[in-house]
């Protein structure tokens, strides 16, 4: 989900604008449009960077149609889901708008629209979903996992589809150790457990493997048990085995205190073998942050894994980071109508090869020129993905519980694995209890 320097990459719906000459009335038309459809719809799009990218779509949409679409940019430090209900109040509601997950369309769920019925949700798993109910265009995805270089892999002799768990993975990281200085690396692993800037990263995405890696995408069992404020300990006990082993081979200097940045600028530099991230940080890798570190180490060839905590662990957990909703307007069919074009062909040229966008459509037959996009598509193409349940996690609890147990155990203020554990299961029932 993104770069970035951001606190959570689920905060591609946290953006913000400068909400100049809006104009439109509740069904999202604008003054002086003129096209030959007599339809006009408004888009509010929560991802600035690509503001250009999905103005040449709206373009390429009204040439096909004659529907004008404009897009409404949010960029900054301002809440979306305010300003769009400040716009509801204001009977200005844009047709189509971002929603970044449970908690942003629980605001408009009487406002919008039921897509189930639409062509384009039999081409993909990542439609946001409520009560069997599609409410959620997915328009792109990313991935969590154990991102790999996969040249100096090659260097070391390490075929990445051989790490299939938690003995194959703890080979590799020996192996890659041994040969440290030959291939040029300050360490095997950028994992960081930093607690107050990094929270996210260990408890939200790291924790979310025990959550949800290797079950079939819509299997809850462990979130379920998590919102009782339960664990189920002989699994956990794998996954902490497994973090065990990043606290060992991560670089000393990242490993409790290090930043987002420095973790991504050393991996791109090829300072790392793996690093605990996503997909997201290819645009970091190849944007202006640190695409000359990137250039200098080689434009390696990237790959993602599933964080194989036990054996057989082989589907990535990947999901949208955010969606577009359909406003409930006189203008909602051609909302629809644009969505299930955006989903064809024409559509998913333009999201895919300009956007950058990893497409979430099993049909679509482009593939982004992000380092991981290649990775990403294969493993969904094969049905190899798990979803995401940790959004749905209580409020606060990586941020204000579990960012900081990773830390003491990095630390070595918890001592063993089952150490961990056991203050993970208290932690989390004492949280739960509030």
């Amino acid at each position: 989900m993104k770069k970035k320097t951001l606190a959570l990459v689920m905060a591609a719906c946290m953006v913000a604008s400068v909400f100049a000459g809006c104009g439109g009335n509740g069904g999202g038309s604008s003054s002086g449009d003129n096209n030959s459809s007599g339809k006009s719809l408004r888009l509010v799009n929560g991802k600035i960077e690509v503001d250009a990218q999905l103005k040449e779509l709206a373009e390429a949409y009204e040439k096909e149609t004659g529907t004008k679409v404009t897009i409404e940019s949010m960029g900054g430090g301002v809440d979306i889901q305010g300003q769009l209900k400040n716009y509801n109040q204001a009977g200005n509601m844009p047709d189509i708008f971002v929603c970044g997950g449970s908690s942003d369309f629980k605001n408009w769920t009487d406002n919008i629209v039921d897509l189930s019925d639409q062509e384009w949700t039999k081409d993909t798993e990542l439609a946001y979903k409520e009560d069997g109910k599609v409410y959620g265009f997915p328009y792109t995805q990313e991935a969590i996992g154990l991102c790999y270089n996969a040249d100096i892999l090659q260097k070391a002799g390490i075929d990445p589809k051989s790490i299939t768990g938690p003995e194959s993975m703890k080979k590799a990281f020996e192996t890659l150790d041994a040969k440290k200085s030959e291939l040029g690396l300050t360490a095997v692993l950028g994992y960081s457990a930093e607690p107050v800037n990094l929270y996210w990263s260990t408890g939200n995405h790291i924790f979310s493997a025990y959550q949800d890696g290797g079950l079939q995408r819509g299997d809850t069992k462990y979130f379920d048990m998590l919102s009782k404020g339960e664990i189920d300990k002989t699994r956990f006990n794998d996954f902490s085995k497994m973090v065990a082993l990043f606290n060992k081979y991560s670089d000393p200097n990242l490993l409790v205190s290090g930043t987002y940045d420095q973790q991504i600028l050393n991996f791109a530099s090829g300072k790392y073998a793996f690093v605990t991230q996503g997909s997201w940080i290819g645009a970091t890798m190849t944007g202006k942050d640190d695409k000359d570190a990137y250039k200098a180490a080689g434009n390696f060839k990237c790959g993602i894994l599933p964080y194989a905590f036990q054996e057989g662990m082989d589907r990535l957990e990947s999901d949208s980071p955010s969606y577009w909703a359909v406003t409930k307007n006189d203008n909602s069919d051609a909302a629809k109508k644009f969505l299930q074009w955006c989903a064809g062909d024409a559509g998913q040229q333009i999201l895919v090869e300009k956007a950058g966008f990893v497409s979430p459509f099993k049909s679509s037959k482009y593939v982004a020129s992000d380092p991981f996009a290649q990775t990403l598509t294969d493993y969904q193409k094969a049905g190899k993905t798990s979803g995401w349940t940790w959004p749905g996690n209580k409020e606060g609890l990586a941020q204000n519980a579990l960012g900081q147990v990773f830390n003491d155990f990095a630390q070595g203020k918890i001592a063993t694995p089952e150490d961990f554990t056991n203050k993970m299961a208290t932690t989390i029932k004492d949280y739960y209890s509030k």
